[in-house]
């Protein structure tokens, strides 16, 4: 099992920056290939961005490729969403997933999910 605990949500205005954490515990977590998913009210859950277990490459979805960043410290069991140039758009419930696949953009590819933590941009 693996336990994920997301933080750093809140309400920023437009252009602004926010910083998601997510600490992972009860599995080696270099092992684990881990995702941001989002999810607006009425909306489907969305693929935001993967880090992948083995070499920490990236993987962003089109509509926040180049204001979002992920990375990941091992040390610390934990991975960012960094997210930059914030749109009203980006609002939604953001989701960290955990899977032992080394790649997957959907979320039937994750087998563990935090519980979520509220972005709000503001116009």
């Amino acid at each position: 099992q693996v336990q994920l605990v997301e933080s750093g949500g809140g309400l920023v205005q437009a252009g602004g920056s926010l910083r998601l954490s997510c600490a992972a515990s009860g599995r080696t977590f270099s092992s684990l290939t881990m995702g941001w998913f989002r999810q607006a009210p009425g909306k489907e859950r969305e693929f935001v961005g993967m880090i992948k277990r083995s070499g920490g490459s990236t993987t962003y979805a089109d509509s926040v490729k180049g204001r979002f960043t992920i990375s990941r410290d091992n040390a610390k069991n934990t991975v960012y969403l960094q997210m930059n140039s914030l749109k009203p758009e980006d609002t939604a419930v953001y989701y960290c997933a955990a899977t032992l696949r080394y790649y997957a953009n959907y979320p039937g590819g994750y087998d563990y999910w935090g519980q979520g933590t509220q972005v709000t941009v503001s116009s």
